[in-house]
């Protein structure tokens, strides 16, 4: 009997243990230990992407019920900003993208997944652009979680949190685009931007050789090209250019059944 309960007795240890480590491996929240050689302190380029299904249902957070904007033409909003890092690196956001704290995203209650939102440091009146592409913050009266990249452009990381303006940026199907409603003139092109192309994105890793490894495999496998952009040290392996969305949602499916289940579609440069 004395066995059983001392097994009894370290299983129940192992059970808190795990409710207690939950889906992150931090308690808390942090900055980065180790930055990466050099950020891109870069804005978001504001784009029209169609809002993701997934991420604008209705949803309830401790209670609390909240409805997805439908639109954001003319929305700006004044609050208190906040900004999220090493806990939730290289996790899902909410509409199933990998959260970088590198790059310019945030999480905000209500817009719609994903938009872009310029952002005003009302202490300094920096600004940054970002993309929102997950929820939050649900702490006290804060609008928007930025990430650790943007936190660090609008020189908040100190103070942990700042009073910001928030100017969703809407964009059109034929690139028109307005800042909190007002219409904007459409910047000039440059001559070296790289157009444009439709992609599936696997995996962003840190090991450059276990990359090249898998996308040797993948490109084999399904007999499409691979692309392997580099950025902050991270590896992102993606499949493509594909020529079509219904090619891509098959290969998409088809990734996801062999056990990638993070993958997801994008438009990037190639």
């Amino acid at each position: 009997m004395k066995t059983l309960a001392l097994i009894l007795f370290v299983m129940l240890l192992n059970a808190c243990a795990v409710q207690q480590s939950g889906r992150y491996s931090q308690r808390h929240d942090s900055a980065p230990k180790r930055l990466p050689g050099q950020i891109l302190l870069e804005d978001a380029q504001p784009e029209y992407v169609p809002f993701n299904k997934r991420g604008n249902m209705p949803y309830q957070v401790f209670g609390k019920s909240y409805t997805p904007l439908q639109s954001v033409r003319d929305h700006s909003e004044t609050g208190e900003a906040s900004w999220y890092g090493q806990k939730f690196h290289g996790h899902l956001t909410s509409n199933g993208e990998i959260y970088d704290m590198y790059a310019m995203t945030a999480a905000h209650k209500t817009l719609p997944l994903p938009s872009f939102v310029r952002v005003t440091n009302l202490a300094n009146d920096k600004q940054v652009i970002v993309r929102v592409n997950d929820r939050g913050p649900f702490h006290g009266s804060r609008i928007i979680d930025l990430s650790y990249a943007a936190a660090m452009k609008l020189d908040m990381l100190k103070t942990g949190t700042a009073r910001v303006r928030l100017d969703a940026i809407h964009v059109e199907q034929d690139g028109t685009l307005m800042i909190a409603g007002e219409p904007q003139r459409p910047p000039l092109k440059s001559s070296t931007e790289l157009p444009k192309a439709l992609f599936i994105q696997v995996a962003a890793l840190s090991d450059a050789s276990r990359v090249q490894q898998l996308a040797k495999g993948l490109e084999s496998l399904y007999q499409v090209p691979t692309h392997v952009p580099a950025e902050n040290g991270i590896y992102r392996l993606r499949l493509g250019p594909l020529n079509d969305e219904a090619h891509a949602q098959e290969l998409l499916s088809e990734l996801k059944r062999s056990g990638y289940e993070k993958a997801y579609s994008l438009y990037a440069p190639h």
